[in-house]
């Protein structure tokens, strides 16, 4: 399986993100034709190869046309639902987004619908965070991992006043995450760098076991203090014989009345695509003399919302879901 692992030793945004991928060897042309797929005025990133300290990197800049229009998080998820992203790009996006939006609503004490990324940037949001979905999907990463993130310190200012480094929005969006200060009084995460790790980081730590193949490097703000890079290295899993599962997997499980052997294939080709490592269905008996089956799945916790989402959409006609659990995924049994 491809693995992604960002090394924030210098913090995450949005934009670096997205440039650290194409630097990797991600299509921006690709990246491009999907923002331009969107119902929006119109997306341009353009990118420039930059030397920070001695490393080649890349920067972009974003550029949007002035809409005259205010997205709440209600219609930058229809925007997105009624979307022809790739599926697994538009799970991804659709979670950060959702992230993003459930962090601001917690911080303002507002309903997460009518939220709007106000501090973010409309454009930036859904621009970046859409970007690093469709890169993620082009470089076919299966895993994602991540240092732990240094964040800055300090006080910065925004249109609401003076906010604390790093902003409530970030710390909401990186509960359970290792994080640091650096010790450096620059705002080094964003909220749309946060949610993009909240979304798609399945754990945090070393460089994971892997074979790497690629490297990019995504420049941030220019600092003449510090090479401001996210690194993003991508490779393939590595796995000893005996490991068991990932730190953090989940065994996803649902009993499906109603469906016959093609639809039950359809979720499972379905489940797949959302993300899960692996899935499988075994019909049963219920004490009713009922016939279903138990469709089951193996996936990253961080991949639980669109696998779920994935077989509940089994539920047409006269299929029906009686349940869905998820619990801790056991280890590999001995043979």
């Amino acid at each position: 399986m491809r693995v992604a692992y960002f090394d924030c030793f210098s913090g995450i945004s949005g934009s670096m993100a997205l440039a650290a991928l194409l630097h990797a060897g991600a299509s921006l042309e690709g990246v491009s034709e999907a923002l331009a797929s969107l119902p929006t005025a119109g997306y341009l990133v353009e990118s420039e190869q930059v030397d920070v300290m001695g490393t080649a990197a890349l920067r972009l800049q974003l550029r949007a046309r002035p809409e005259g229009v205010i997205r709440t998080y209600a219609s930058i998820r229809t925007m997105l639902d009624e979307s022809s992203l790739p599926a697994p790009a538009r799970h991804t996006a659709q979670r950060a987004i959702r992230l993003l939006a459930e962090a601001d609503a917690g911080v303002q004490s507002r309903e997460p619908d009518l939220v709007t990324f106000h501090e973010s940037g409309d454009e930036d949001a859904v621009a970046f965070i859409v970007g690093t979905a469709v890169a993620l999907h082009q470089l076919d990463i299966g895993r994602v991992f991540a240092s732990p993130v240094p964040t800055g310190m300090g006080m910065a200012r925004t249109e609401h006043g003076i906010v604390p480094i790093p902003s409530p929005v970030v710390l909401h969006l990186l509960r359970g995450a290792p994080t640091y200060s650096r010790g450096i009084p620059v705002e080094l995460v964003t909220p749309v760098g946060a949610a993009i790790l909240a979304a798609v980081a399945e754990g945090y730590g070393d460089l994971p076991l892997m074979r790497s193949d690629t490297v990019g490097y995504g420049a941030g703000e220019p600092r003449p203090d510090f090479p401001h890079l996210l690194r993003v290295v991508v490779g393939t899993e590595e796995r000893a014989a005996n490991e068991r599962p990932a730190h953090g997997d989940v065994l996803i499980e649902a009993h499906v009345d109603g469906a016959d052997e093609d639809a039950l294939h359809a979720v499972i080709d379905a489940v797949i695509e959302a993300g899960a490592r692996d899935a499988w269905f075994a019909p049963v008996t219920g004490p009713d003399r009922s016939v279903g089956a138990v469709v089951s799945a193996l996936a990253a916790r961080s991949r639980e919302p669109e696998v779920v989402e994935a077989i509940r959409r089994v539920e047409t006609g006269t299929v029906r879901t009686q349940w869905v659990r998820t619990v801790p995924a056991p280890a590999d049994p001995v043979t």
